[in-house]
């Protein structure tokens, strides 16, 4: 049994897919970072990055279709949409829903400079205060959105593994 088959036949067709997507995600990601940052302190090579995510998704893709031929044997999967009850998919959505907003919110703080909001905060601005609160409440709601539609998502899973161990 070759790794792309171990692979499928552990996460199924959709986990494996997703858990690949990572050798294309991750550069990606750092093209935007550097993107952001090379503008200011021309230290990063938004090119370079760009190149490799872009080569990346291309053996993505070639896996992908190794993904789809490979075989799967008839079990309960976690993360094989085919098999998904509605409620699963919905939280699964809302747990990824939330994640790309955290995601997102430690992304903006790791690329701005926030002296001038914690010089115009301390100054007693209203303005500057709403909006830091505003940040905290954004933070707030991502994580309680994660933990919660994890619960819920994990729930419905263990529902559907229940339904499919009586039948």
């Amino acid at each position: 049994m070759n790794g792309m088959t171990r692979l499928v036949e552990r996460f199924g067709r959709t986990g494996a897919a997703a858990f690949t997507s990572v050798i294309w995600f991750l550069p990606m990601a750092a093209w935007a970072g550097s993107s952001d940052l090379s503008p200011i302190d021309q230290t990063a090579y938004p090119k370079v990055a760009l190149a490799v995510g872009l080569v990346m998704l291309i053996v993505w893709f070639a896996l992908l279709t190794q993904i789809a031929r490979a075989p799967v044997s008839p079990r309960t999967r976690r993360l094989d949409l085919a098999q998904m009850s509605t409620s699963e998919k919905r939280w699964a959505l809302a747990l990824v829903a939330f994640g790309a907003g955290l995601i997102a919110w430690l992304n903006a703080a790791a690329t701005v400079d926030w002296a001038p909001l914690g010089t115009a905060v301390g100054s007693g601005k209203l303005g500057p205060i709403l909006f830091a609160a505003a940040l905290a409440v954004f933070l707030f709601v991502m994580v309680a959105g994660i933990v919660v539609s994890w619960r819920r998502s994990n729930f419905a899973y263990r529902t559907r593994q229940a339904a499919a161990r009586l039948e």
